[in-house]
């Protein structure tokens, strides 16, 4: 694998020898911290069906699922109080806990083939009660609203948290184990550093259960997962609008191989919320089957931010619902629209052994008269649909095939 870039990719984690088994705790969190207060060490789930609330990881925990294992988190909306810092829709704000948090830890891993279960039901008709707060939220920066008085975490805002959300993290790991149904957004690593995630399999079907969201992260190599969700499959994110500016963390050196993206809103996606800047994004080996886009970078006035230095190579898409490679300026589903015109800038974007079916339009690249969509490279792409091209420069085709549905 020729990946255009560094990412390191020989480190692993190493924890203390102790091996602190969920069986013999009042609870897995007791337990957790039982391992917290040893200095770190593995905590085991045995097989079995568990239930809990929220779980807080801490630095040099290992949390280890046997086969068979399943945790089921509460449907309780109160269990999961006090409030955390986090990271909702690409804003900093203080909500509800996530089901499975880490904040400010290093060498910190979650593996094993248990099953994570999360109850999402009990969340997802807050989506058609979120707007008030989501507004208020979005528009908290430019209203100069610091992130300690951003507090949420109640039902009248409506805020769901994310299932798995590490915070400023280093070193993370997520391997092997299925997960399930949670609230909102499902692996949600955020500002974190050294990240691997590996043969993971994400089922959701609730609104905006995307399946993995690097969000302003750096190193992150995602490798054999298996992705059915009710969004996005992997959406890679950096913030939004003017909170994005502020925080200006950039999502980069993100390397996605041999991942399948069977349902889904896009399978490999870039945005909206892109504000913090996208760089160095490497998806190769892939295959995507009925996502209602394939690949799709999404932005829109308002985002500012960049999104350059993207390859995608030797990916398979097939009976895509609507657009199977999309460059878009015009997405038009955001959750609060963006107050300023800030223009996002894309860049550098490489398309390489790309093939498959659409059953609208094969490919859509949209700039903004403001400012074109630059340098973008098609080299043996074979796709069926039609062809929308607009305001983009420094186009280069080799061997492009678009034939007629």
């Amino acid at each position: 694998m020729n990946i255009p870039f560094e990412i390191p990719t020989d480190w692993e984690n190493h924890f203390p020898n102790g091996v602190f088994s969920v069986a013999d705790y009042d609870t897995i969190q007791k337990t957790i911290d039982a391992c917290a207060q040893a200095g770190g060490g593995t905590v085991l789930v045995p097989s079995g069906n568990w239930s809990c609330g929220p779980l807080h990881l801490s630095n040099n925990i290992h949390l280890h699922l046997d086969t068979d294992a399943v945790i089921t988190f509460s449907d309780k909306i109160k269990d999961y109080l006090p409030v955390v810092f986090t990271r909702w829709e690409g804003m900093e704000c203080y909500n509800y806990s996530p089901l499975l948090y880490a904040k400010d830890c290093h060498n910190i891993s979650i593996t094993g083939n248990g099953k994570f279960v999360g109850s999402g039901q009990a969340w997802w008709h807050w989506k058609k009660l979120q707007q008030d707060a989501a507004n208020e939220l979005c528009y908290a920066e430019s209203n100069h609203i610091p992130v300690e008085s951003r507090v949420y975490g109640t039902v009248d805002a409506a805020l769901r948290p994310s299932f798995i959300q590490f915070v400023n993290c280093q070193n993370v790991i997520w391997e092997d184990f299925t997960i399930e149904e949670g609230p909102q957004w499902t692996l949600h690593p955020v500002y974190c550093e050294n990240v691997r995630i590996k043969g993971i399999t994400v089922n959701t079907t609730g609104p905006n259960t995307d399946g993995l969201n690097p969000d302003s992260c750096k190193n992150v190599w995602i490798e054999d997962c298996d992705f059915s969700t009710g969004d996005d499959c992997i959406a890679i994110n950096s913030g939004m609008n003017e909170d994005g500016w502020r925080v200006a963390k950039p999502c980069e050196n993100v390397v996605i191989y041999n991942c399948r993206m069977r349902a889904g809103h896009g399978a490999i996606v870039i945005g909206s919320g892109m504000s913090g800047g996208v760089n160095n994004i490497y998806a190769t080996d892939c295959h995507v089957f009925g996502t209602n886009q394939g690949l799709r970078l999404k932005s829109m006035r308002g985002r500012g931010g960049y999104v350059k230095n993207v390859w995608f190579e030797h990916i398979t898409l097939d009976d895509i619902l609507e657009e199977a490679v999309q460059i878009s300026m015009f997405y038009p589903y955001s959750t609060v629209v963006p107050k300023s015109n800030a223009v996002p800038e894309f860049s550098d974007i490489h398309l390489h052994d790309i093939s498959g079916t659409s059953r609208k339009l094969a490919l859509e690249m949209r700039g903004l008269p403001e400012l074109y969509l630059k340098n973008i490279v098609l080299d043996s792409v074979k796709l069926m649909g039609g062809i929308v091209c607009d305001c983009a420069e420094n186009l280069c085709t080799k061997n492009v095939s678009i034939l007629e549905t």
